[in-house]
């Protein structure tokens, strides 16, 4: 597989997988994709259909390509995992004490709503981009079982690395075309957290001040 070579970041992260691929093959995709997983910027939409554009031109088979790709996947978000459990709800607790607009009752608030619908989460949250590494903390910190985490993310993960490997596959060099429109997703994920974060704070901080008016003696 050929490298380009514009100088840019992700020519650089697209030779450095073709490399890794080139050198040890599928598990080299495998091993981007776990890396991934630890590391969310890398985006997975550009090294998923690197795999499939190898794959084609017969560097290793699609089943390889999706098998590896995938075990990848549920290896990153098991080390999520382990990070989130050991954390635990109660470091959690004193950790968010700590934080200002932060309170403990929003730690109990978001465990609760995990333990009812952490399954849902942990599956489609495999097919959001950010999200899809970001899911397995609070999956850690409440202890999901691990045969249930393992298969939501197997699953999720599967469903999520086909798409891109497939567009890999039968696209060949023009796989840049899904990406374009996994990058509107990405996008509308950014700006759908980032306006519930300044909605949450600029809320906080009217209550703050709610509440040092009404304890102020004049």
């Amino acid at each position: 597989m050929a490298m380009a070579s514009d100088g840019s970041w992700l020519t650089t992260l697209v030779d450095a997988v073709v490399g890794l691929m080139n050198l040890i093959g599928a598990p080299g995709a495998g091993l981007a994709i776990a890396l991934e997983n630890l590391f969310p910027p890398l985006p997975s939409e550009v090294i998923l259909p690197m795999a499939g554009l190898a794959a084609a031109r017969g560097s290793f088979t699609l089943f390889e390509a999706l098998a590896w790709t995938t075990a990848g996947s549920v290896v990153g978000a098991f080390a999520l995992y382990a990070l989130g459990a050991g954390l635990g709800i109660d470091r959690l607790r004193a950790l968010v004490r700590r934080m200002p607009l932060l309170k403990v009752d929003d730690v109990d608030r978001t465990v609760a709503w995990f333990q009812r619908h952490g399954g849902k989460a942990v599956f489609f949250g495999r097919m959001l981009p950010i999200f899809r590494s970001l899911i397995s903390i609070p999956a850690g910190v409440t202890r999901m079982p691990l045969w249930r985490f393992g298969l939501l993310t197997l699953a999720g993960s599967f469903i999520w690395n086909a798409v891109f490997v497939l567009s890999g596959y039968l696209l060949g060099d023009q796989w840049h075309i899904v990406e374009e429109y996994a990058g509107v997703l990405q996008y509308a994920v950014i700006g759908v957290a980032a306006a519930a974060l300044v909605w949450f704070t600029v809320n906080r901080v009217r209550q703050a001040r709610g509440v040092a008016a009404d304890s102020d003696p004049a």
